[in-house]
């Protein structure tokens, strides 16, 4: 329909419009994207199979929608996408503070004008973009914001008693009639706020102070919460939780590899980084491998949660930390480090809460912990488990077994009293002839990884001796400024002088 001729109330009655409710136009919209094979919810990834098809029937069913899950769960995003699902214009009467249907009116001032002028009352078209509210749930928001009441300042302009419908300034939800209108973080609305919002749900209708009023809105409402066994503010109280039809539980990511997609869709890099800084994919999985250990640690609340935001800026953190060292060494490129990732423990600290067992090790203690485990989770991934290289006695009858360690030249390096002291500033020339040095080292990588090439080479040789640590066949310590890798016995020998070292504040990892 050509939308721009109309501008009447009587224009529109002539080409035959007829009203939807909202949540029938939405229905009707969703039906066809079905029909046609096309995507409900775009950039949602891992929601495929679980918590997509549940909104769908929500929608096709008109209900009002509850999305109760931890934070960093899309929730807001996924509210936000259904504008996508109404039509891109709809009618409203010029003027209208609730965006009244032209052929349907439900406030004072559409219906006194529509009196008034009948066919000539002017129309206007509002995008769908427009159709869309939006409240945080905070414990000072009252029910004057979101529903309404009197304006004496009205009033006294308009020079009209409190008694007459035209003094009432309408809250959020009236002006978001024939609008998707979504509250986030419900349990934090206060019970007598929460209560409220009983007759709209229920009779979809508001009650403004002791006015004779009915305003039945057409809205479709969705709300988000966490679980009310996380929120310790408060909860979301059982009669309002028994009006919203639909309740979705949505989760984290279930596999590595959507968690991978999310943060790779999200991350937010300057071009310029792009260009400088290559990460690769095994940097991307440790990153993505420190939620996942987050999320099983015993030092981190679960009631919590672990956002996707932790990965995303870890990410962000990690890339823009190759980019400050190539800056300062006045180098053209780089790529991501394992020694980069202590660039990562800010992102980490400030996204995990602890509990008491967690504040008592220290948040960066934490953070170090969840960054050693990411790495010897990923480990075996890629090089063969030290756990089963180990000698087994033999059974009887059977010829004792020597088992081929491929890390024996290595460590056998450093149990000869050498040491590797990897600088977290080195140019990237300098870390490559360093990580040479190491016997056995590079034979390794190449027979795992024939095909590497000498930037990638490096960095898996690297990776080798964080995952030798975080076995302990070597003894890693980081220091302000540096990573150390050391023999393990030695160092253990060592461990009572270097505690009472005050020239080095270092901590020892192992």
């Amino acid at each position: 329909m050509n939308h721009k001729h109309i501008n009447t109330l009587g224009e529109l009655k002539e080409v035959g419009y007829q009203p939807k409710s909202i949540k029938e136009e939405i229905r009707q919209n969703l039906l066809r994207r079905l029909q046609e094979g096309e995507e409900t919810f775009t950039g949602i990834m891992g929601y495929e199979d679980t918590v997509i098809p549940d909104v769908e029937r929500a929608l096709l069913s008109k209900h009002n929608i509850l999305f109760l899950g931890l934070r960093g769960q899309a929730k807001t995003r996924m509210a936000r996408q259904m504008t996508g699902l109404l039509d891109e214009l709809v009618p409203v009467v010029s003027g209208s503070e609730i965006n009244d249907d032209p052929l349907n009116p439900i406030s004072k001032f559409a219906k006194d004008l529509i009196r008034e002028k009948g066919d000539d009352t002017p129309i206007e078209w509002i995008h769908r973009s427009q159709r869309y509210g939006e409240k945080l749930a905070t414990p000072d928001v009252s029910v004057a914001d979101l529903i309404g009441d009197v304006d004496p300042i009205k009033a006294a302009n308009l020079r009209l008693s409190f008694a007459d419908e035209r003094v009432i300034h309408y809250g959020i939800i009236p002006k978001s009639n024939r609008s998707i209108f979504v509250i986030n973080e419900l349990p934090d609305l206060q019970a007598r706020i929460q209560v409220g919002l009983f007759n709209i749900l229920e009779e979809g209708d508001v009650q403004i102070r002791g006015f004779k009023l009915r305003l039945p809105l057409d809205i479709l409402f969705v709300f988000t919460a966490n679980p009310e066994d996380y929120t310790n503010r408060g909860s979301i109280v059982t009669p309002l939780k028994d009006r919203i039809e639909s309740q979705i539980l949505t989760h984290y990511p279930k596999s590595l590899e959507t968690a991978l997609a999310i943060t790779e869709q999200e991350a937010d890099l300057a071009a310029e980084q792009k260009e400088k800084v290559a990460i690769s994919d095994l940097v991307k999985r440790l990153i993505e491998q420190v939620a996942f250990e987050a999320r099983g640690s015993e030092f981190v609340d679960k009631k919590s949660g672990v956002s996707a935001r932790l990965t995303i800026a870890a990410f962000e953190n990690a890339v823009s930390s190759a980019e400050r060292r190539t800056i300062l060494n006045k180098e053209k490129n780089t790529q991501v480090w394992i020694a980069d990732l202590i660039g990562i423990i800010p992102a980490i600290t400030g996204k995990i809460e602890l509990v008491y067992e967690g504040e008592q090790e220290g948040p960066f203690q934490v953070a170090m912990n969840l960054l050693d485990k990411s790495i010897r989770s990923q480990f075996v991934q890629y090089f063969p488990n030290p756990e089963t290289l180990k000698k087994r006695a033999p059974r009887k009858g059977e010829s004792p077994q020597v088992v081929d360690n491929p890390y024996k030249a290595i460590t056998s390096w450093f149990d000869k009293g050498n040491a590797l002291n990897l600088s977290f500033g080195l140019k990237d020339r300098d870390k490559i002839n360093q990580l040479y040095s190491v016997d056995g080292l590079h034979g390794l990588v190449k027979k795992t990884f024939p095909h590497a090439n000498e930037t990638e080479a490096a960095l898996l040789m690297e990776f080798v001796l964080h995952g030798l640590a975080s076995y302990s066949l070597l003894s890693k310590k980081i220091f302000e400024t540096s990573v150390e890798f050391k023999d393990l016995m030695g160092s253990m020998l060592n461990i009572q002088t270097s505690a009472f070292d005050d020239d080095e504040e270092d901590e020892d990892f192992r």
